[in-house]
């Protein structure tokens, strides 16, 4: 048996569509009973949501134990990458209590959970105020901490730039036996018995993020915990189990999970002059839309750690005499290229076939032109989808290659 406690939320995402009732441990627990586990889930419900996690708990074979309050939180997402705005604002509510064997413990908005447990897993859920596991007065004999980056340096301190020195000081201060960065693209870093592992990601034609950590926490939880697996195997199930829910929005069986084999990411690297690799970004900038959608994937780059040069942001409107060569020289000392197409504007054609003249990888986001449109960005080679997700990622995966 593994206890699950964790928030329970509506989830609505405009670009894909998405309107499902998960959270983090509503999706927790999904995904360990899907793998054969045996879960009980506790968590702060209205009475909509108990109503639609009691039928789901029938069908997939995990009990609820529900504390009642007025309403759930709505999470609304723009696309999956994007910060979530939140409503209702959270109330606080009186914390849950869990003691069992085996826990799995996120963070919740809406309250607390105090944890006795002898195995648990532990994930913040909090990139700006992550409380420490034992804070509360929740007790482990071993214990799990799983979190991003920045979380991992909101709890111990953000001066530590290494992610091996992070996660070991981490260790330390924290009383846990396995530390997990998450790193998205880059994948994860593992530290166990004062040794560091590199955990890779696994290259998708898709990647839905919402809820991704969630399922890396829970199947690592299952592997770790009902099959005793070390460490680093059940980070690698885990790993290939969040690239799978990436791909298909669904969850693995044991029997899916054992023939899913996708291609590892490359392990990211420094280019020759000692800096991240350059992305030329480019699309189309003049309406608030367009500028919106290049600042967004701008930001997006940036939060991945690659360089990016924006023609909008590092040369600006101009002549053709301003600003033609700034940008096509750039192209040249750029490593790869993100392009958005929708609108087939001009500049950005030939800023891709340009780029592939000088054997320059292209990633193409386009979600509404033709494929009669398409044919000469497919047939050069471009990689081209229909998600900005995906395309932000896809960029990531190919740089970590050059």
């Amino acid at each position: 048996m593994i206890s699950v406690s964790g928030g329970v939320y509506y989830e609505q995402c405009m670009c894909p569509t998405w309107q499902e009732l998960f959270g983090s441990g509503g999706r927790a627990a999904t995904a360990i009973a899907r793998l054969g586990g045996t879960v009980n889930l506790t968590t702060y419900t209205d009475s909509t949501a108990e109503s639609i996690l009691r039928m789901r708990a029938a069908l997939e074979g995990f009990t609820l134990e529900p504390q009642a309050i007025n309403h759930s939180l709505q999470f609304r997402y723009s696309h999956g990458l994007s910060k979530p705005s939140i409503h209702p604002a959270p109330k606080r509510q009186t914390s849950l209590q869990v003691t069992a064997r085996n826990v799995v413990r996120f963070g919740f908005l809406e309250g607390d959970c105090v944890v006795d447990a002898q195995k648990a897993v532990y994930d913040p859920q909090s990139s700006c105020y992550p409380a420490p596991f034992h804070e509360n007065g929740s007790k482990a004999e071993r214990l799990a901490l799983i979190l991003n980056r920045s979380e991992a340096e909101a709890l111990h301190d953000n001066s530590v730039t290494n992610a091996a020195n992070l996660a070991r000081a981490l260790s330390t201060s924290q009383h846990a036996e396995i530390v997990i960065i998450k790193m998205g693209p880059a994948g994860a870093l593992l530290f166990h018995e004062d040794r560091t592992h590199h955990i890779p990601s696994f290259v998708t034609p898709k990647v839905w993020k919402v809820g991704s950590g969630d399922v890396f926490v829970a199947t690592f939880a299952y592997f770790w915990i009902e099959d005793d697996l070390t460490p680093l195997d059940a980070a690698l199930h885990a790993s290939r189990a969040t690239a799978y829910y990436c791909e298909s929005q669904g969850f693995a069986s044991r029997t899916e999970l054992s023939t899913y084999n996708p291609d590892a990411a490359s392990v990211p690297k420094k280019s020759k002059s000692g800096k991240a690799p350059l992305v030329y970004l480019a699309g189309p900038f003049f309406s608030l839309s367009q500028l919106w959608l290049i600042e967004e994937a701008r930001g997006q780059l940036l939060e991945m750690g690659l360089n990016v040069f924006s023609p909008v942001h590092d040369v600006g409107h101009g002549s053709a005499e301003d600003v033609v060569h700034k940008d096509l020289d750039a192209i040249h000392e750029c490593d790869l290229m993100l392009a958005i197409g929708d609108g087939l504007d001009a500049g950005t054609i030939y800023e891709i076939g340009y780029a592939r003249a000088l054997k320059k990888p292209v990633i193409m986001y386009v979600e509404n032109e033709s494929e009669e449109d398409q044919k000469m960005m497919v047939g050069s080679g471009c990689i081209i989808t229909d998600d900005f997700v995906t395309a932000i990622y896809q960029t990531a995966w190919k740089a970590a290659e050059l």
